[in-house]
């Protein structure tokens, strides 16, 4: 088909025109085209910045929604799988709370006790009651004449030791000689409590006590100076270190070395009488210094305590003996059990104001004052899931000695470890029943019962109970059972001596 003339001018002249348009934009096209790059940034910031925005909103709503499906989340479930707190299970052990309440209705209790006791007697404290408990006869004084007398013991055991290293002695004269004086250091106060009526049952058990720790005393200085003798018999360099001369970690400031037989003076020997301790050594660990804050604090101890311990024994303990005594001598059995019972709780207290009071302030004051080095009079007896760990803890001086001069060497004799533990509570029930039978002039063995029973008692918590279990044991057998013994020895005496004044 063709196209007509006029058709063909017309497009001739919009090309024309067009490329003549065209012309002018060429020459600015370089120029404009970094302003067009500038804005095209700046117009993709304005949108980061939007976009930015928009995702926190984003963000915020999601978090606002997830909160919201959480907290109806908890509204429609508020359980978990957990224990009790006092279950076992649980792991809980912060009681600091019921302990506090304990202590707070044990203090409650026994001020209702105390306002109750001082209703019915009164006020039954008397100092000048106390003095006669020790001396009855003012211008005779038969316990301290004994406790002088005591130092004649030493001075033959310290002298006897100084022959032996010398070679004057053989050793079969001089073990002789050291049992004749022990033997004697036990048997002559003991008689003479008994047969001197002016001693009190008080003033018999400050003698026959210090006479026995004496004893104990002298046992170890013996054995340790034999041992060094050993030593040197088979031509030993050096001594042992913890028999002679230790390491200057052991010893302070300007302290000296002791080696054997530079220890047999009068100084070192007196020095180990007044130390806290049994076990003889040396060198004994010490202290750089006396601590004057520390000596006070156990001194103001000490003399509260005594005050304490004789107050409430007149104010609470003698009042509930007295009135034991009809239901015992009747055999009434539950008056005889309320009774008993009575007389437990005080009889406790009294006991743990003892332990303080001489484990703790008594023994710490003598070692601050001989500047003593170890002040381990006691372990957490308190915590004792055992019969055998309370009485291995709750005296540590006595349980050093027994293992040291008395259960190791039964065993390196070849006795079993169960025959040596009951050889160890037979020493035991024997002395606890010289302490008690002596002084009160009678003898009944409850003490040494008490104690022997602890074998049969230590095997039966040993084995069938754990834990809280075993340790709730050992607390009913401290209330019950020593105490127990001590107050039928009391009661005894009492029905021997006073029941005319009773009736």
């Amino acid at each position: 088909m063709g196209v007509s003339d006029a058709t063909l001018r017309r497009r001739a002249t919009f090309a024309a025109g067009l490329g003549a348009s065209m012309q002018p934009m060429n020459g600015k096209s370089a120029a404009g085209s970094q302003s067009s790059v500038t804005a095209d940034f700046g117009r993709d910031n304005g949108l980061g910045k939007r976009d930015r925005l928009v995702e926190t909103v984003r963000s915020k709503s999601k978090t606002e929604k997830l909160k919201r499906t959480n907290d109806i989340s908890e509204r429609m479930s508020c359980h978990k799988t957990q224990e009790s707190l006092l279950s076992s299970a649980s792991g809980y052990s912060n009681y600091r709370g019921i302990l506090n309440w304990c202590v707070v209705m044990l203090v409650l209790s026994n001020a209702r006790l105390f306002l109750e006791n001082l209703l019915r007697y009164g006020v039954l404290v008397d100092p000048i009651q106390v003095i006669s408990l020790f001396v009855k006869d003012p211008y005779s004084w038969p316990a301290a004449c004994l406790v002088i007398v005591s130092n004649m013991f030493i001075l033959v055991a310290l002298y006897t030791e100084r022959w032996l290293s010398k070679g004057s002695f053989t050793e079969r004269v001089g073990f002789q000689v050291h049992c004749i004086n022990m033997v004697t250091m036990l048997t002559f106060p003991a008689a003479v409590v008994l047969m001197v009526p002016s001693l009190t049952p008080v003033g018999g058990a400050f003698v026959v006590g210090t006479h026995t720790i004496l004893f104990l005393k002298l046992y170890s200085f013996k054995d340790v100076n034999l041992w060094c003798r050993e030593l040197s018999s088979v031509k030993a360099k050096k001594l042992a270190r913890s028999l002679s001369c230790p390491s200057a970690q052991h010893l302070n400031g300007g302290d000296h070395k002791v080696c054997y037989p530079g220890n047999l003076t009068i100084r070192d020997m007196y020095y180990f009488v007044f130390a806290p301790t049994l076990c003889y050594e040396l060198n004994f660990p010490r202290s750089p210094n006396i601590r004057m804050s520390f000596l006070l604090r156990r001194l103001f101890e000490m003399l509260f305590f005594t005050q304490m311990l004789v107050g409430l024994t007149q104010q609470w303990m003698i009042p509930i003996i007295q009135s034991s005594m009809k239901p015992l001598e009747d055999m009434d059995l539950t008056r005889m059990a309320e009774r008993l019972l009575r007389l437990a709780v005080p009889n406790h207290l009294l006991w743990l104001m003892f332990f303080y009071g001489f484990f703790h302030s008594s023994m710490n004051f003598s070692a601050e004052l001989l500047r003593f080095g170890d002040r381990q009079f006691y372990k957490d007896w308190w915590n004792s899931e055992t019969v055998t760990y309370f009485w291995q803890n709750w005296n540590i001086p006595v349980h050093k000695w027994c293992l040291r001069h008395f259960y190791k060497p039964l065993l390196r004799r070849g006795f079993s470890k169960m025959v040596s533990q009951s050889a160890v509570f037979f020493l035991s029930a024997f002395f606890h029943e010289y302490l008690v039978s002596i002084p009160l002039r009678m003898f009944r063995l409850w003490a040494f019962t008490g104690m022997m029973a602890q074998i049969p008692l230590a095997w039966f918590v040993g084995r069938f109970l754990r834990g809280n279990y075993g340790n709730a044991a050992v607390w009913m057998s401290i209330i019950i059972g020593q105490p127990f013994a001590v107050l039928m020895y009391v009661h005894d005496f009492y029905v021997l001596h006073y029941r005319q004044e009773a009736d």
